[in-house]
């Protein structure tokens, strides 16, 4: 057993690697790959016979594992979607481990965080108080965990006795092309298959086409296949579109169908000024995928799935029959009922407490400001985009995604139109192939450049650049010298 002064000293040995870490990781290159000969050592070294000392430990972290990061903790880090931590959600994670919970259930402290925490986030999203929540590992696990409840609710069948095997009739989920990949993996591991997938159209901002979607719900209830859920989403991670929620969830009453809105990335900016009628409709859903580790700050794991009918969802997970449950008590020593009968995870981490550290370290005021700041840059860069004689503004901007590339020089511009230039090149057969290959090259050289880190995507088969700005750290100064580096990066392609 590790002596008391010894367990100090190593703290503050481990707080000076993370405060150096945090201060100093704004003068680091973004982004730099694993060098080959460690990342060789780290794929090939057997298990350690001996114990080592912790210093010794620590100074392989120091040496050899702190200097290659991922990068989202830097500025100018704007790729997918993830964001640097809250430093009291650091601290969070080291203080959960130390009590090391298991958080199935019981009557101990832990519990009642995460009975908070998911109250204030139901609050958040305007949820009601009789509905249930649950901290899962992130978007992709709410998203499994929704639509398992909505399988059970809707498929007409004794789904957990039976499986769908003796089901009547054929099933369908609805999604558009811009939803994330978690829905179709979902609905697969579900036991529907990505054939009951009706793909939807999507309208000029990206957003789900909703006449369309209505049509689709139509034509297969008069075709006798029963329909289980609308899968909508509140901020696409490749444009940061909003689908129109309120109309979406008046065409899911009117065919009776489950919806799910996947709002993990733009769910918090429910808070932002500019966003909060877009997003209120997000507390008319049956269930909820949000991620505190996303626009909150949260260090990673941490999901959240709310669901609107609270006994549903415990039966959809609980093994206990509904004639022996209990409502828990306070006192007991199990406490309320466990969070394990509302998902599937038995054994779950105190994920909790850097929710509820990182939100009490910021507020609502805190994270409103963040998130205002992180709307405003990008409505910089797509201002400074719309301006450039280079580049070009490839979606509407929404939230805080910016789409765009580099065209090069010599067009000229009407308003928004591109009279030549760009617009020529485009037109030549290999037009969209020559920007695409240009684009390509120079986002490789940027991310591994390290002066700053952006992400691709394909927007109606167009290759393009993505920054998604969910950065506290990040300034106007930072986005002036990404677009300096793009531009400088695009000339130098050019005079190949």
């Amino acid at each position: 057993m590790i002596a008391h002064d010894e367990i100090r000293r190593i703290g503050h040995l481990v707080v000076d690697l993370i405060a150096d870490h945090l201060t100093d990781i704004q003068d680091e290159p973004v982004f730099r790959p694993v060098p080959p000969d460690l990342a060789a050592h780290f794929l090939s070294a057997a298990a350690p016979a001996e114990a080592a000392a912790p210093d010794e430990i620590l100074r392989d972290f120091r040496d050899h594992i702190e200097p290659y990061p991922f990068g989202n903790g830097h500025p100018r880090f704007w790729g997918w979607v993830n964001s640097p931590p809250a430093v009291m959600g650091i601290f969070a994670d080291a203080l959960a481990a130390a009590m090391n919970p298991s958080c199935a259930g019981g009557n101990h402290a832990a519990i009642y965080i995460e009975r908070q925490v998911t109250r204030w986030l139901r609050d958040l999203i305007g949820f009601p108080e009789t509905s249930m929540g649950l901290l899962v590992s992130g978007g992709s696990m709410a998203t499994l965990t929704a639509l398992a409840v909505a399988r059970h609710v809707r498929s007409g069948v004794d789904v957990r006795a039976d499986g769908l095997r003796r089901a009547p009739h054929a099933f369908a989920f609805y999604m558009s092309s811009e939803a994330h990949s978690c829905a179709r993996k979902a609905i697969e591991l579900l036991g529907f298959g990505s054939a009951c997938i009706r793909p939807i159209p999507i309208g000029e901002d990206y957003g789900i086409d909703v006449s369309a979607l209505d049509a689709a719900i139509a034509r297969d209830r008069a075709d006798g296949v029963r329909p289980i859920a609308v899968v909508a989403t509140a901020g696409t991670t490749n444009t940061g579109a909003i689908d129109e929620l309120s109309a979406i969830r008046d065409v899911c009453d009117r065919h009776d169908v489950w919806m799910h809105v996947d709002a993990a990335y733009g769910g918090p900016a429910i808070l932002a000024d500019g966003y909060r009628d877009a997003l209120k409709p997000i507390g008319r859903a049956d269930s909820v995928a949000l991620d505190p580790h996303k626009w909150m700050f949260v260090p990673v794991e941490a999901g959240f799935v709310p669901v609107r009918d609270s006994d549903a969802m415990r039966d959809a997970f609980n093994l206990v029959p509904p004639y022996t449950r209990t409502a828990g008590s306070s006192t007991g020593v199990y406490g309320l009922p466990w969070f394990s009968e509302y998902g599937f995870q038995q054994t779950r981490g105190f994920r909790a407490l850097k929710v509820w550290m990182t939100m009490k370290e910021l507020g609502t005021a805190g994270h409103k400001a963040a998130i205002e700041q992180n709307l405003s840059l990008a409505r910089y860069l797509a201002d400074q985009v719309r301006i450039a004689p280079d580049l070009e503004l490839m979606a509407p901007p929404s939230l805080s995604i910016v789409c765009f590339r580099y065209v090069g020089a010599g067009r000229d511009r009407q308003g928004d139109s591109r009279a030549d230039g760009a617009e020529a090149r485009r037109a030549a057969p290999d037009g969209e192939a020559a920007l695409g290959d240009m684009n390509r090259w120079l986002l490789e050289r940027l991310q591994l450049g390290g002066e700053a880190f952006l992400t691709s995507t394909e927007l109606r088969g167009r290759y393009t650049l993505r920054a998604c700005i969910v950065n506290y750290r990040s300034s106007r100064a930072d986005v002036d010298r990404m677009l300096a580096a793009v531009r400088a990066l695009g000339a130098g392609y050019q005079r190949r």
